[in-house]
């Protein structure tokens, strides 16, 4: 051992630097070891072509906790959001929607689909509002971990308080959320296909299903609990790409204390007598700590980094069952000018600024689906274009943009033996089509493109079967049974190893909030009360 800590924290992407911070500012001795030669895991900013800037993997922000925000000084750090004028704009076959820029505009929107679906509008927002701010009341939250005894009861039933206080509709609302589909849902409250639509798009994010499957409800709700600038719901643009937001995190955990080491990938967690040590890096160096933070996910610090033998053998066998691929495949390109929608022809108009988005219909979302698992993706694909450098002219040479296209349903693994290495550049091809279908400029236009199929989100940020949430975020998979029931609040079966990764509650997004809670039972686990709670 060549070091020791208090404690080491494996990956400096934004969960394991908001971790470290507050252990840090907390006095102890905080060292993050990265694999990769940046910080900040998916959300980076990167060059991929000479003057084009953008962010690499995760592209947009909403759900970063205020509290975390404001712990970490972020604002004081350079931190600002650019809202979207409107949340998205949806090409159509002759005609487009577009979902947002206040309550009026978009009830006026669906008035030219359906006067039912205008006038539902309210009602159905008020009951996502609802069970959002119910999300919103227990992401800081620890989940009471299943046979924690007298304090988890406890915890539970304060928890489960926030659920019963709400009005009879607003439990129902909440059930529905949990358990139905997002075709369920949303078939309860509207008429038109293009109107459900608009708001199913959520339901597939991250999610390798389409919007018919049991549970997508749920990751409908989850991408609406954020918030920019004060204002809920809303979703923006980074200025300097995602990227900028984790630097100033590694720049606020060093000023408090950290040390943050580059290139040093963690080849082993390390125990002594059933407890952590520590971690032996790639290079055969070995760091000293009683207390191991593991911000990788669930399936990789498990499958991979953990000796087997140290595990109890129905959490492995749970672990070897944990569901992750969330089918996403994500592309940027440097363009020589803005893409032109024939629905809604011009260059540098509002929705250049939005989440552009083309999955018309919820049959269209689920057919991608069904494309994806019997032959690896769907040449009509679901895809959200933004273009950040509509608003930030940083990002790329004067007159030029950058576009990042977030994808969906792609395979995890594709079927009959194919590799993502062999077909990436067809299925980008595919991608490429689809949004030059609807603005025919924009495969001339593109100059250069970054791609990132599933096997690459794996192999070059750790994102296991490329899951972007670490993850399936499912009913069996999330807040007390995120990663593993009797292990929800942080804590592994390993004395002193911890996890602090989207793996565990509240889940995926770049949210602050598994870092920020784990830092807070760590640190209650250190005191002389939590030692003899735990004991």
């Amino acid at each position: 051992m060549t070091q020791r800590f208090d404690a080491v924290v494996i990956g400096a992407g934004h969960n394991g630097l908001t971790c470290a911070f507050y252990l840090a500012r907390a006095g102890l001795k905080v060292c993050v070891v990265e694999r990769r030669d940046v910080v900040g895991g998916a959300a980076v900013t990167e060059e991929f072509h000479p003057g084009f800037r953008n962010s690499a993997a995760s592209y947009t922000v909403s759900l970063l906790q205020p509290k975390v925000i404001a712990d970490m000084k972020l604002v004081e750090r350079g931190y600002r959001v650019i809202e979207r004028p409107v949340s998205n704009f949806f090409p159509l076959d002759g005609d487009y929607l577009k979902l947002g820029g206040g309550a009026e505009r978009t009830r006026a929107e669906f008035a030219r689909f359906s006067a039912r679906d205008a006038a539902a509008l309210d009602g159905y927002e008020a009951a996502l509002e609802r069970v959002a701010d119910l999300l919103r009341s227990m992401a800081l939250k620890t989940p009471p971990n299943a046979g924690g005894g007298i304090a988890a009861l406890l915890a539970a039933a304060a928890q489960g308080r926030a659920v019963t206080s709400l009005p009879i509709e607003g439990q129902r609302d909440a059930l529905a959320l949990f358990v139905q589909s997002a075709r369920e849902f949303l078939d309860q409250w509207f008429e038109n296909e293009h109107v459900k639509a608009a708001f199913a798009f959520d339901a597939v994010v991250g999610n390798y299903a389409g919007p018919s499957a049991a549970g997508s409800a749920y990751v409908l709700l989850h991408h609406v609990f954020g918030e920019v600038n004060g204002k809920k719901g809303a979703w923006g643009h980074p200025v300097g790409g995602m990227g900028s937001i984790t630097r100033m995190m590694a720049e606020a955990a060093t000023q408090a204390g950290a040390v943050i080491r580059l290139e040093e990938p963690v080849d082993r967690v390390l125990t002594d007598k059933g407890r952590a040590a520590g971690v032996r890096l790639s290079s055969g160096e070995e760091i000293a700590a009683k207390t191991v933070v593991a911000n990788v996910g669930p399936a990789l610090l498990f499958r991979k980094l953990v000796d087997h033998s140290e595990l109890p053998q129905d959490f492995s066998r749970r672990i070897a069952g944990f569901k992750t691929g969330s089918g996403s495949f994500r592309m940027n390109v440097a363009l020589s000018e803005l893409p032109d929608f024939t629905v809604l022809p011009g260059k540098d108009v509002e929705h250049h600024r939005s989440g552009i988005i083309i999955a018309p219909t919820m049959d269209y979302m689920d057919k991608a689906h069904e494309d994806a698992v019997r032959y690896g993706w769907s040449n009509a694909p679901v895809v959200e274009m933004t273009i950040p450098s509509a608003v930030d002219d940083s990002l790329a040479p004067p007159g030029c943009h950058v576009a990042s296209l977030f994808c969906q349903q792609f395979a995890p693994t594709l079927p009959n033996g194919r590799s993502w290495d062999d077909e990436r550049e067809a299925a980008a091809d595919d991608i490429i089509d689809t949004v030059t279908q609807h603005a025919p400029n924009f495969r001339d236009s593109i100059i250069a493109r970054q791609i990132h199929s599933p096997t690459d989100l794996d192999r070059k940020f750790g994102l296991v079967d490329g899951d972007i949430f670490h993850g399936r975020m499912s009913l069996d998979q999330l807040w007390a049974a995120r990663p593993v029931l009797g292990h929800g609040d942080y804590r592994s079966p390993i004395s002193g190893l911890y996890l602090c990764g989207a793996g565990t509650h509240p889940g995926g997004g770049v949210t602050g909030a598994p870092g920020h809670n784990a830092a807070r039972e760590i640190l209650k686990d250190r005191s002389v009360l939590g030692r003899l709670l735990r004991k």
